[in-house]
């Protein structure tokens, strides 16, 4: 029987992350699956990529509203990434559990250097970037996600604020909609690595999770507004330090033992 007491509270958690960062709900998805839920780590990888893309998705109305997207980022990034993320999810099925873990929060801590060093914070859009830099950019993103199991937004905010040069909270719109892209991709390649693994996906906790985690994105998006730029980045590279931290120490342990 499901423990609502901890699923719901966990699913807003992730909704309002995802609302507020444009990111973040995989980092916290698949700890809460595998350490809180106690599900199999494959099994806890594919189910977030359901949840966060479902999320990601009806998250990102609220900023298209707004126009706060970049469309010409979505699909010079988000296509290759799908592909990219695709590739990615299949090469998981070789590598175990643990490893993914442990390059999960090795990226995270990169991705968190990222985004805290000394950069200016654009409020403004820079000049457009040749697009096979975006393409690039996308594949390799998509391949590294595809293969750690997330949605990538800790990694597609940094890609799009530092090197694309979009405001950050264009960048978090544009970021949910590549999230949704990717994940899709990454959550029908994983449906086959968990049938030749004979693991199966728990889709009441799926839906339950999509479905409080949207209502908590929304109080995220209007948190968002109220935060000035240059803290939310840093509130993005502090909470990236944290759960890759921990995920880290907790992969390392495991190995140790």
């Amino acid at each position: 029987m499901l423990d609502l007491s901890l699923i719901i509270p966990a699913a807003i958690l992730v909704g309002i992350v995802m609302g507020l960062l444009g990111s973040g709900g995989s980092i916290l998805t698949v700890p809460i699956l595998v350490y809180l839920l106690g599900q199999d780590g494959k099994v806890a990888i594919g189910g977030s990529l359901a949840i966060v893309g479902g999320i990601a998705l009806f998250s990102s109305l609220a900023y298209i509203k707004d126009k706060l997207v970049d469309w010409r980022s979505v699909w010079l990034f988000g296509i290759p990434g799908m592909i990219g993320t695709y590739g990615g999810a299949a090469l998981a099925g070789f590598a175990s559990t643990l490893i993914q873990l442990m390059t999960f929060g090795i990226v995270m801590l990169i991705s968190s250097y990222m985004m805290l060093r000394p950069v200016k914070v654009e409020t403004e859009r820079k000049g457009e970037r040749h697009p096979y830099k975006i393409i690039v950019e996308g594949s390799l993103v998509g391949i590294l996600t595809g293969f750690v199991g997330v949605g990538g937004g800790f990694l597609i905010v940094p890609a799009l604020t530092i090197l694309g040069g979009l405001p950050i909270r264009i960048a978090i719109g544009t970021s949910l909609i590549i999230i949704f892209l990717k994940s899709s991709a990454g959550f029908i390649k994983y449906i086959d690595v968990l049938e030749n693994m004979n693991l199966q996906l728990d889709y009441s906790i799926i839906f339950i999770f999509i479905v409080v985690g949207i209502a908590g994105s929304y109080f995220g998006k209007f948190v968002s507004k109220k935060i000035p730029q240059p803290m939310l980045k840093k509130g993005f590279g502090g909470f990236l330090i944290i759960m890759g931290g921990f995920i880290l120490t907790r992969s390392v342990l495991d190995f140790l033992v």
